[in-house]
């Protein structure tokens, strides 16, 4: 799968597309010392892009041709910090309607701790 899907955002994170699909969206990415905060733990905004990122890939996925989906609200809750370390990013869909969208997303270290979790509603512009 293309990781230019994910805009100049993933670029920027370095986040790969591990799986793609309407129902399902896993991303990987590294953690390096330009994510960190002054603290040297994963800066909080990374999360949400990442989150948001994975989310907007699923469900433009399942949009398709219909039209472009944009992202309305993103809510993220930091569970345990990370200094360093591959993170995964799942995406599932918890609703897809016309006009409407909404997706859980958990972020995993490489123990499979669950590092944050977000939920990102879409509208889809049809």
């Amino acid at each position: 799968m293309h990781n230019g899907m994910l805009g100049r955002i993933g670029q920027l994170l370095g986040l790969n597309i591990t799986v793609a699909k309407c129902d399902r969206v896993v991303l990987t990415f590294d953690v390096r010392p330009d994510l960190l905060q002054p603290y040297e733990i994963v800066q909080g905004g990374i999360y949400c892009a990442a989150i948001e990122a994975a989310a907007s890939l699923g469900a433009d996925l399942w949009l398709g041709e219909r039209g472009r989906v944009v992202g309305v609200n993103n809510t993220t809750d930091f569970l345990h910090a990370v200094k360093s370390g591959t993170l995964s990013v799942t995406a599932t869909p918890l609703l897809q309607e016309q006009l409407q969208q909404l997706w859980l997303v958990e972020v995993e270290d490489e123990s499979d701790r669950s590092v944050a979790r977000g939920q990102v509603r879409l509208q889809n512009l049809i």
